[in-house]
């Protein structure tokens, strides 16, 4: 076992481990921190604790110290740097004609580097820009292309929920979506209803599959031949959620709503399934 804090360095950002190194620090406290990137200012949202030596990447980096009211002050003169850091490459692509979308520009804490984040359709030749960049900046530039989701992440929003994004509010990660996880939610397969302000497929699509999955082994098919307490008939519609299931009696002319439960003490159905 090996003692940890977590750290993370952007609202709703990934969250990374980092050796305490002896110091106890609390939850929602700040720290300075020793990154890839150089040295940084981060949020702490997992306090000390133990974990196993194989679910972290070893060595880790160790805290430099908690952070003072002097770094914090720090961070906000960065941010205030770096809105006249976009303004300025704004211009400068303006100027070269650049088919590229400046999305959001970013200082490290100790000034080091300037990380440019931008969107765009394809490669783009962006060398002359770095040039300008770098001659008035007086530091280390990067141009980071990134993509939609990512995009929809740094500047958030209202989803067609009318909520915050989920992205920009509380996803560190983004996991994969599938158009199947949407049809075996009978939802409307018309990209406007399932698609987020990014253009991909809604993060929370992802939320409730793990549910409809396994309800929908325990149900059987739509379509499906069964026998029923008034007859046999075939499986004309499902409600997966409460697991309801309607039969077509063909004997009976109607249709008629079981529940799982209903059908498994008949003996017609098992928990995994149609027998």
């Amino acid at each position: 076992m090996i003692e940890v804090i977590g750290v993370r360095f952007k609202k709703a950002g990934k969250i990374y481990y980092f050796d305490p190194a002896n110091l106890h620090i609390a939850l929602d406290d700040y720290v300075i921190v020793e990154t890839v990137r150089g040295v940084e200012f981060g949020k702490v949202v997992i306090a000390n604790k133990q974990v196993d030596e194989e679910d972290v990447v070893l060595p880790l980096k160790k805290v430099i110290r908690a952070a003072s009211d002097k770094d914090k002050l720090t961070v906000v003169e960065n941010k205030a740097y770096a809105d006249k850091a976009f303004a300025a490459c704004s211009e400068k692509i303006e100027e070269h004609q650049l088919d590229m979308n400046l999305v959001d520009v970013e200082y490290t804490f100790d000034r080091n580097k300037i990380i440019f984040y931008f969107t765009a359709d394809g490669r783009v030749d962006f060398r002359e820009l770095v040039k300008d960049l770098a001659a008035m900046f007086k530091t280390r530039i990067e141009l980071r292309q990134i993509g939609v989701r990512d995009e929809a992440k740094m500047l958030g929003g209202i989803g067609p929920c009318g909520r915050m994004l989920c992205c920009s509010t509380f996803l560190g990660d983004f996991e994969p979506v599938s158009i199947k996880m949407a049809k075996d939610q009978s939802l409307s397969l018309n990209p406007a209803k399932i698609s987020g302000l990014c253009g991909r497929l809604m993060c929370c699509l992802k939320y409730e599959n793990d549910e409809y999955e396994e309800a929908k082994r325990e149900l059987p098919d739509l379509g499906d031949h069964v026998k029923t307490p008034h007859g046999e008939g075939h499986v004309v519609g499902l409600n997966i959620l409460d697991r309801l299931i309607q039969i077509e009696i063909p004997a009976k002319e109607r249709v008629i709503e079981y529940t799982l439960d209903e059908l498994i003490e008949e003996g017609i159905v098992t928990a995994q399934g149609q027998e």
